[in-house]
């Protein structure tokens, strides 16, 4: 593929990410990403062929800029609780954030689309990849005195559970901030790292 062909699927894609912010995954049609992008339909289908398709694209590059965005934040002399915390305060905004978001999207294609093989499922990757960071940190805080645990993976896995909660009962039923505090309080006094 060459470059002009590499931007205009990067612009198709980041196009395609703020359709799906504003109506979900379910509602969007290849209609809307065309018309969105003002190209044609011919081509849009020449680098996709259906909005799952586009969708797992969108995935991708959402997946890539949380990981820019919080390795950018970290300090060279941070210690295991100081990036918990600035992961805690990164997935706080998310769990917040009512507009431009694709939490619904998210959850409305992988509804729709939960027989995917798990090598295609980006979202079990990013959980996976994310209960793996945490038992890192976990495992370095306890080294180094900061944390206390004694089962480093299941308590990395039931932070993300509880993070995953709190994502979906904000779109639902609605989370206060007061809420989440409590919450990300609460894995913290358990972990002795408050």
């Amino acid at each position: 593929m060459g470059e002009k062909s590499i931007q205009k699927k990067k612009y198709i894609v980041e196009t395609a990410r703020k359709v799906f912010m504003e109506k979900g995954f379910k509602k969007v049609t290849m209609k809307d990403i065309v018309e969105a992008c003002d190209i044609s339909r011919g081509g849009l289908y020449l680098y996709f062929e259906n909005t799952s398709q586009i969708f797992s694209e969108v995935l991708k590059l959402e997946s890539e800029e949380t990981d820019d965005v919080f390795s950018k934040n970290i300090d060279e002399n941070a210690t295991a609780v100081d990036i918990l915390l600035l992961f805690f305060k990164e997935q706080k905004k998310e769990i917040l954030k009512r507009k431009d978001t694709l939490t619904q999207a998210i959850y409305e294609f992988y509804f729709e689309n939960y027989n995917l093989p798990k090598k295609d499922n980006v979202l079990k990757k990013q959980f996976d990849s994310a209960v793996k960071v945490i038992e890192k940190l976990i495992e370095i805080g306890v080294e180094n005195d900061e944390i206390v645990c004694d089962d480093y993976e299941g308590t990395a896995r039931n932070i993300m559970y509880v993070l995953e909660g709190l994502k979906i009962s904000a779109q639902t039923t609605g989370v206060t901030a007061d809420a989440v505090d409590r919450e990300l309080l609460y894995i913290l006094r358990g972990l002795g790292a408050e």
